[in-house]
This record gives C-alpha cells, sequence and structure tokens, in this order.
C-alpha cells in the first residue's frame, strides 16, 4: 500500500484541488465553499474555517451536498447506514438534515479529506478503512465510525500512518 509520508520539518506542496463531481444529466457540478464535498478537497484550509463549519452545521447540510459527497468519495448511502444517527428512509424525505446528522457528515467529510491526503488513492484509504487494524484492537476502522470516540480513534490513525508513528 502506498502511503505519502512526511518527515519532521518538510513539507508537500500541492497546488489547490479541483473537485468537481457529475450530477444528473451528466453536467459538472463544482461543490460550493464550505460543503461537505468542499471539505474532502480542501482538508488542509478546513481548520482555519471552523466557525464557518460550526455555522454550516448549525443551519443544516443540505440534500443536495449529500448526495455529492456520497458521490465524490464514491461511496453509497448505504455504506454509511449505521455511521449516521439518521435512518437513510429519513434521510431521503427532508432536503436539510438536522444538526446532528450534519455533524457527522461533515467529521466524515473531514476524516476522507485526511484519508485521501495520508493516502495514494481513494482506494487505498477505502481499502484500509475495511481493513482490521492491529493498533484498533482487530478492530475495522470504518465500523468505529458511529461513535465520536471512534471517529476519533481512527482519526488518530491516520495521523499516525501520516507522519510514521506506528504503535
Amino acid at each position: 500500500m502506498n502511503v505519502k509520508t512526511r518527515k519532521e520539518g518538510s513539507s508537500i506542496k500541492k497546488g489547490p484541488a479541483k473537485v468537481r463531481v457529475a450530477s444528473k444529466g451528466g453536467k459538472i457540478v463544482r461543490p460550493s465553499k464550505f460543503s461537505p464535498s468542499w471539505v474532502v478537497a480542501h482538508s488542509k484550509d478546513a481548520p482555519g474555517f471552523k466557525m464557518e463549519l460550526i455555522g454550516r452545521i448549525r443551519e443544516g447540510v443540505k440534500k443536495s451536498d449529500w448526495k455529492q459527497l456520497i458521490q465524490y468519495t464514491d461511496s453509497t448511502e448505504k455504506e454509511f447506514e449505521h455511521i449516521l444517527p439518521a435512518s437513510i428512509s429519513s434521510m431521503q424525505k427532508k432536503t436539510v438534515y438536522g444538526k446532528e446528522t450534519s455533524e457527522r457528515i461533515y467529521e466524515l467529510a473531514r476524516l476522507f479529506g485526511l484519508g485521501y491526503e495520508v493516502f495514494d488513492s481513494k482506494d487505498d484509504f477505502k481499502k484500509w478503512l475495511i481493513t482490521p487494524a492491529k493498533t484498533l484492537g482487530n478492530k475495522i476502522p470504518f465500523e468505529l465510525l458511529d461513535s465520536s470516540f471512534g471517529f476519533e480513534m481512527v482519526e488518530n490513525e491516520i495521523v499516525r500512518i501520516q507522519y510514521n508513528v506506528y504503535s
């Protein structure tokens, strides 16, 4: 598995990420600034905008932004069913999600952004997410994402991989 690593004192310079998510009808749609898809693509920028993201969480994530995130991460809603606090069927009925669901969506966006930054490809990151990790008690990282403590543990593990700190 190829992993981008960073040595202490060095930095990796990259240009701004260009995110395009195809929508119905084959049109290419750019995610709006601070949408969950934008957070995935701009994970390094997102910490500087935490107050804005808090406001977005309080307003609620739009259904269209959620669908865009699903598409950008090459996932399905079904894959996130056990992670989200609302059922998929209730989410399909709403146009804007509640605070708790919105917060979880943004947590997913941040985590996927970090994972895409550390691993060479979306596929490598997704494979890592579904492979038992010895440092997580031989648990599958993706299965830990149904709680805030699980998110923290998985995020910390990705950061350890990023900096070559293996336990």
